[in-house]
């Protein structure tokens, strides 16, 4: 049974006012062959399928028209989506019955039943194989907002814990029910502990501070492959193979423009994933930031925006980086008279000014200088505060003060 792993469309997104439409559509028709071509039996998208809460009848034409074409061309297909942070829950799910015609089912909304508790058998899909058995139960967890997730007691992250308490009980209820050859499986949208995100790309955050971190712990090893939206890179959650994002399908900053976007294809066999294998997507308008490093002169801004090669096929969207010693009115029609001739979508142009580089340059060597008059929490501190500009919560604080002390008793005991 083969499942494809797939995130964070983002339908509709506009590039710099650029319209994306062209390359989703693309990217759609080339999933759709895909899909055909490898005989995949479940189709998973695990969130963020438009790029907000309102998307442009355009990009809900877009999304119908391929759900409909692609089930009609594989009449067994499968297709589980969840509402990612950037959809409308209820929007998305409210088609649903529609939906379920086309062997569709979608998660938004986290229901509750009459007392208040969490409706986990809404949270369940059941995927059957060709022969109409059915061989994966599917927990389908949409992204979750405040009052989504069991309230747990404790002195950690009460997010991170309410989340993980939810998956815990959903994992219980599936196992009891499984039966040998059945596997478990989880989707989600979230920010796992440890994932990797540009450093100055802040759209995949959810909360500034990353308050709504959670651990990989949380998916369990009796789940046998954990497909995750939310994080723009590919990537395996703290190097398990079995629990990944599959990034998204076409770069959504200049900061992911040299990822490798793709999907996941994962074949089960006997309740188990036995193969996993990444698709990459084909490369459909390329990223370009002139210069390639830190920021120049517009005089040689100019100069090498004068020596780009001419581009005969898709106009690369193009960033300019230019180092300033004051404001400069004139620059952006001079770089556009030097684009004049060529076939560049000038996407946007970033100005930094010499004084903030060198103030930047001087604060970060008394940062260094200072490391070794520091504590490993105020190192800790002063880093977060450094990145996301706020000062570290009380209970990160308090995780961190409780993983050192962990740490050093075990260096201790092993030197004894």
């Amino acid at each position: 049974m083969k499942i494809l792993h797939t995130a964070d469309w983002h339908l509709g997104q506009t590039f710099y006012e650029y319209s994306r439409y062209d390359e989703h559509v693309r990217f759609l028709d080339w999933l759709r062959r895909q899909i055909k071509e490898r005989k995949i039996d479940v189709l998973l998208v695990a969130g963020d399928i438009f790029d907000g809460p309102n998307p442009s009848a355009e990009s809900q034409r877009l999304y119908y028209s391929f759900l409909r074409r692609v089930t009609a061309e594989c009449p067994a297909l499968q297709i589980i989506i969840i509402a990612g942070n950037h959809d409308s829950a209820a929007r998305l799910e409210a088609p649903l019955p529609l939906l379920q015609a086309m062997r569709t089912e979608v998660r938004g909304v986290v229901r509750k039943l009459e007392g208040g508790e969490i409706d986990y058998d809404h949270l369940t899909v059941e995927l059957k194989n060709r022969k109409g058995e059915v061989e994966l139960l599917c927990m389908a967890v949409p992204f979750l907002r405040q009052g989504d997730y069991p309230a747990v007691q404790t002195e950690g992250n009460p997010y991170a814990e309410g989340v993980r308490e939810l998956y815990a009980q959903l994992l219980q209820r599936l196992w009891k029910r499984r039966t040998e050859n059945q596997a478990i499986l989880a989707i989600g949208h979230l920010q796992a502990t440890g994932s990797e995100i540009a450093e100055k790309d802040y759209s995949e955050r959810t909360v500034i501070g990353g308050l709504e971190c959670v651990s990989p712990e949380t998916f369990s090893e009796q789940i046998a492959y954990t497909a995750l939206g939310h994080i723009h890179k590919a990537q395996r959650v703290s190097g398990r193979e079995n629990v990944r994002y599959a990034g998204s399908p076409i770069p959504m900053s200049f900061a992911e423009k040299h990822y490798h976007h793709g999907v996941v294809m994962v074949t089960f066999d006997g309740g188990c994933a036995v193969d996993i294998e990444r698709l990459e997507c084909p490369k459909l308008i390329p990223l370009l930031s002139v210069p390639n490093g830190e920021p120049v002169s517009p005089e040689a801004i100019l100069e090498a925006l004068k020596e780009l090669p001419e581009t005969e096929a898709v106009a690369p969207y193009l960033e300019v980086k230019v180092l300033l010693e004051e404001p400069e009115p004139m620059l952006r029609q001079e770089i556009e008279e030097a684009l004049a001739d060529k076939n560049y979508r000038l996407a946007r142009i970033v100005s930094t000014y010499r004084t903030d580089v060198e103030n930047t340059e001087k604060e970060n060597e008394n940062w260094k200088r200072g490391l070794q008059e520091m504590s490993p929490l105020q190192i800790a501190q002063s880093a977060f505060e450094k990145i996301y500009q706020v000062e570290m919560p009380v209970e990160l604080t308090g995780l961190f003060e409780e993983a050192y002390l962990a740490a050093t008793r075990k260096e201790e005991e092993e030197e004894e």
